[in-house]
């Protein structure tokens, strides 16, 4: 099993400085933070590497306030969830995908795993994370033994890190009463991609795939 990452679940970024050495540099973009991604991920560096420089860039991205454009920072009307949304902003040929995650007041996700390698950073608001690990060995495809890991509240500007195989089975919420919106980064495109659900009280596994985005 690879080494844990050092910076546990929540390890980059928070609001920057409003110092005018800030105030003048031209605003990190999502084109810019594609970019430095795409660059990663063709130099080949290792998945560690990936994962805390990527963490880094993306708390860059958050930290900008135009980075999610206005139509994608609101609940899908007619969406795949009620109070939510997920558009895509981004897909790869390396395989790589982002998106733009909304939360609506009190929207939720049980405990789901990725099957990818994945950053996710708060751009607005913040949102509850409730992570797991997984104690059993998935002989059984219907059960799972759960273990609760961490509960942080990540605000605008901090990125989670999500490591398969080390540290990726989690569930969200959003307890407040205002929009919470994010940019996810996968190392592979969600859509269509076999995943799980679990019931950390039951131990019942559901298998379930994201069939579309919401801007398809």
């Amino acid at each position: 099993m690879p080494e844990r990452p050092p910076v546990g679940v929540c390890c980059y970024g928070g609001p920057l400085a409003t110092g005018s050495e800030v105030y003048m540099a031209a605003p990190y973009s999502l084109h810019d933070f594609i970019s430095g991604m795409e660059d990663l991920l063709q130099q080949g560096v290792d998945e560690r590497t990936l994962l805390e420089t990527g963490a880094a860039l993306l708390s860059r991205l958050v930290n900008n306030p135009l980075a999610v454009p206005p139509e994608y920072r609101v609940p899908a009307i007619n969406g795949r969830l009620p109070n939510h949304a997920t558009y895509l902003l981004h897909l790869s040929p390396t395989g790589m995908s982002v998106t733009a995650v909304v939360w609506g007041p009190g929207d939720q996700a049980p405990p789901h795993d990725h099957r990818a390698w994945g950053l996710i950073g708060v751009a607005a608001n913040q949102i509850q994370e409730t992570r797991y690990r997984r104690l059993d060995n998935e002989a059984d495809p219907d059960m799972a033994q759960l273990e609760l890991s961490s509960v942080q509240i990540h605000k605008r500007g901090e990125v989670s890190i999500l490591w398969p195989g080390v540290d990726e089975i989690h569930g969200m919420n959003n307890p407040t009463t205002e929009n919470t919106v994010e940019i996810h980064v996968y190392g592979k495109d969600m859509k269509g991609l076999q995943r799980t659900r679990f019931d950390p009280d039951t131990g019942a596994v559901r298998p379930f795939i994201t069939d579309r985005y919401d801007n398809d």
